[in-house]
């Protein structure tokens, strides 16, 4: 059974404005101009997920496992919400965990960007940091052993195993995109992370129509330096992730990323994130394979939370 969709945190509405909650979702879906196969026949589309108030698509999977915990009596009064994350779900604890006066602790690799610490840090999440060169895996272990030592004080919301990550997907990302294409789409393309996204959206695109492909896009090698993404073969996979759900697994490089961040900032005048840079680059190359068709690929966040990182530094590339 598909969990209920999130409520608003209010029963009443604001009578002007609206709450910040309920903006999540809903986001554009963007046309390019200069950055775009070179078949007639096959287009581009990207799903603007900075648009969501905490920055990133992951504010929907955050919500839909708070909101879900809650039902459940799993998170209550005197409980805190623990989880690790490479970043993006973890503001997205915060934020909300913010906006509902729910506490929040976060493990996230002392590796990841300077903007997600600040970012998690200035909605009030308590964060340990764990070992730099251990990744999204060692934050993995490392909330474990915490949620171990101290059962009773957490809700261990355990994003990579949470059912409620993919069913917000389901709920929300996979309807916005059929509803947006008006039922065109053909393929679907999304990078590899907790997988929730690719998996919900898949499910609910598949159910939708069955001749729709969806295509996952993941790091070429092991020691990568994609932020958020994970190289399947060579880490803990999340248990949320069917690798048969999916019709192809395309394998970008780092640079290649970071290159196709930077076209789309100069090109397109899209300020993106490095995951969105390797969704790209991956549907760029599919549609030199298909005929005609309508593509929807996934931008997870912004540029913005990598401004310190060798994605943005100048002198890194070719201006």
């Amino acid at each position: 059974m598909v969990a209920s969709s999130p409520t608003p945190v209010a029963s009443d509405p604001p009578a002007f404005g609206s709450y910040v909650l309920d903006r999540i979702g809903n986001t554009p879906l963007l046309a390019f101009r200069r950055i775009i196969p070179k078949n007639p026949h096959v287009q581009i589309f990207a799903k603007a997920e900075w648009c969501n108030p905490g920055g990133s698509v992951k504010d929907r999977a955050a919500l839909q496992i708070i909101v879900d915990a809650e039902r459940r009596g799993d998170l209550r009064p005197g409980k805190t919400l623990i989880d690790s994350s490479s970043g993006n779900t973890g503001i997205a604890y915060a934020m909300i965990g913010a906006a509902r006066s729910i506490p929040i602790e976060l493990v996230m690799p002392a590796s990841i960007s300077e903007e997600r610490k600040h970012i998690a840090a200035a909605f009030g999440a308590k964060i340990t940091y764990s070992d730099p060169y251990e990744g999204s895996d060692g934050a993995i272990r490392l909330v474990r052993k915490l949620v171990a030592e101290s059962p009773d004080g957490y809700y261990y919301a355990d994003q990579y195993s949470n059912p409620s990550n993919w069913l917000a997907h389901y709920r929300t990302t996979g309807p916005e995109v059929w509803r947006q294409t008006m039922g065109q789409i053909t393929h679907f393309v999304a990078t590899l992370g907790t997988s929730g996204t690719i998996m919900g959206t898949g499910r609910y695109l598949r159910e939708r129509n069955a001749a729709i492909k969806i295509i996952g896009v993941q790091p070429d090698d092991a020691l990568h330096g994609i932020e958020g993404l994970k190289h399947m073969e060579s880490s803990i996979v999340p248990a949320i992730y069917d690798e048969r759900q999916l019709d192809a697994k395309l394998l970008v490089t780092t640079e290649e990323a970071f290159a196709t961040a930077r076209r789309i900032a100069r090109e397109e005048g899209v300020f993106v994130g490095q995951s969105a840079g390797a969704a790209m680059a991956a549907a760029l190359r599919l549609a030199d394979t298909i005929e005609c068709g309508v593509i929807v690929v996934i931008f997870p966040d912004s540029g913005d939370k990598y401004l310190t990182t060798s994605l943005w530094k100048i002198q890194d590339w070719s201006i």
